[in-house]
C-alpha cells in the first residue's frame, strides 16, 4: 500500500481545508475593514491574544459549517483495507488518501476530527446559551428582590452545586436515568425559560406601545413554540427542528449542572449593579422592577457574562469530551471528539494516530475559548 510524505500530508490537509481558509481570509477582511463599527468584537483585533483567539474558534466554526465539502469520507464508512493504517495511507479503490490514517473499524480519523466538530459546536454552545437563559431569569430576581425569594433560589441553586460537577454529569445520562420520562420533563422545563425571558423582555419594554408588543410577542411565540415543540416533543411539522434521544440527555445534564453557577455570577452581579445611581434614577422615573432588571442592570453585566460564557464552552467541550471517553450519551459510532479518543485509547500502544488527532482538535478549540475569553475580559475592564 502507497503512504504519503509527511510533507504530503500537512499540504494536501491544507489544501483540504480550503473553504476554511477562505471564510477566515474573509473574516479576518471584513473585521478590519469595519472594526470601528463591530463594538466589543471589533475590539478583540487590537490585541494578539484576541486575534489567535478568534482565529482558533473560527476555524472550526467554518470547518464544521463546509464538513460535507472538507470531509473525503463519510465519517460512519468502513474501508476495510484500511484498518489501523497510518497517517498519509492511499485507499486503493479511490485513490483518496486517509491523511489522519484509520481508525480499529477502518474509518477515515481525519473525516471524523471534521464531522466531529459539527457535533460539539452545536451541542456545546446551544446548552451553554440555554444554561445562560436560566442563569439569568432566575439571577436577576434573586440579586433584585432579596429577601426570601432570594433565599430559596440560592437554596436550591447550591443544592446542585453540592454534587461534583463530573459525578452529577455521569448520574444523569446514565442508562438508568435517560430511559425515564426524567431528561424530558427536565428539558420541557429548561426550554420554557428562553421563552419566558423574551416575552418579560418585550413586554417589559414595549408594554405601552402594544402595536410593537404584539408583533414581538407573536414572532416570539411562535418561533419559541416551534422550536420547543421539535426539540421537547420531536413533533416539529416541517422536520427541521429535531434532537437524538442521546444529545437530549447531554443537553439537559448541561443545562442543569451549569445553570446555578450563572444564577450564583447574575445574582452577585445585580446585588452589585443595583447600587447603582442609574438604577435610582430608573426607580424614581417609577420604571417596573422587571424593565430595570432586563433593560438597566442585565446590559451593564454584559462583559462577564460574556467572558463566561467563552469559558463555561470550553468547560462543556471537555465534559462532553469526558462523557464520550467514559462511552456515556453519544452514540458509540458517533465522531465527537471524546468518543473518537475513547476508541483511540484503546490501542494506544500500538497506534497513537487514531486518539492524538481528535485529542489535538479537542484541545485546540478550547484553548481558542480561553484566549477569545481573556481578551474579552481585558475589553470589557475597559468599558
Amino acid at each position: 500500500m502507497e503512504f504519503l510524505s509527511t510533507f504530503d500530508i500537512i499540504t494536501t490537509t491544507l489544501i483540504q481545508l480550503w473553504p476554511t481558509w477562505l471564510a477566515l481570509i474573509i473574516l479576518v477582511a471584513a473585521s478590519f475593514a469595519f472594526q470601528n463599527q463591530l463594538g466589543l468584537y471589533g475590539r478583540l483585533f487590537d490585541s494578539g491574544v484576541g486575534i489567535v483567539g478568534v482565529l482558533i474558534v473560527a476555524f472550526w466554526i467554518f470547518t464544521a459549517i463546509f464538513a460535507n465539502i472538507i470531509a473525503p469520507f463519510d465519517p460512519l464508512e468502513q474501508i476495510v483495507v484500511m484498518k489501523n493504517k497510518l497517517p498519509g495511507a492511499i485507499e486503493p479503490g479511490s485513490g483518496e488518501a486517509f491523511l489522519f490514517g484509520g481508525d480499529k473499524l477502518a474509518r477515515d480519523v481525519f473525516s471524523r476530527v471534521v464531522y466531529g466538530s459539527q457535533i460539539v459546536l452545536i451541542i456545546a454552545p446551544a446548552a451553554t446559551i440555554f444554561a445562560l437563559m436560566v442563569g439569568i431569569s432566575l439571577g436577576l430576581p434573586a440579586g433584585y428582590y432579596g429577601g426570601k425569594t432570594d433565599t430559596v433560589l440560592s437554596f436550591l441553586a447550591n443544592l446542585v452545586l453540592a454534587f461534583p460537577v463530573i459525578l452529577l454529569f455521569y448520574l444523569l445520562v446514565t442508562p438508568g436515568i435517560t430511559e425515564t420520562p426524567i431528561p424530558y420533563a427536565m428539558a420541557g422545563l429548561f426550554f420554557l425559560f428562553p421563552i419566558v425571558f423574551f416575552v418579560a423582555l418585550f413586554y417589559s419594554r414595549y408594554k405601552k406601545r402594544t402595536e410593537v408588543l404584539w408583533i414581538q410577542l407573536a414572532i416570539t411565540l411562535i418561533l419559541g413554540g416551534w422550536i420547543y415543540a421539535g426539540l421537547v416533543f420531536n413533533a416539529d411539522p416541517l422536520g427541521i427542528i429535531s434532537i437524538d434521544p442521546n444529545e437530549l440527555n447531554i443537553f439537559v445534564a448541561v443545562v442543569f449542572a451549569t445553570s446555578p453557577a450563572v444564577f450564583r455570577i447574575v445574582r452577585g452581579l445585580v446585588m452589585d449593579i443595583k447600587t447603582r445611581d442609574y438604577i435610582a434614577a430608573a426607580q424614581t422615573r417609577g420604571e417596573t422592577p422587571w424593565y430595570i432588571m432586563l433593560w438597566e442592570i442585565l446590559p451593564n453585566a454584559r462583559g462577564p457574562l460574556i467572558v463566561d460564557a467563552c469559558l463555561r464552552i470550553g468547560y462543556t467541550t471537555i465534559l462532553l469530551g469526558t462523557l464520550g471517553y467514559f462511552g456515556l450519551g453519544m452514540a458509540p459510532e458517533s465522531p465527537d471528539w471524546g468518543t473518537a479518543i475513547k476508541e483511540g485509547s484503546r490501542l494506544l500502544r500500538l497506534y497513537v494516530h487514531p486518539a492524538l488527532f481528535p485529542a489535538a482538535a479537542l484541545m485546540s478549540f478550547v484553548l481558542g475559548l480561553n484566549l477569545l475569553a481573556d481578551s474579552l475580559r481585558e475589553e470589557s475592564l475597559k468599558d
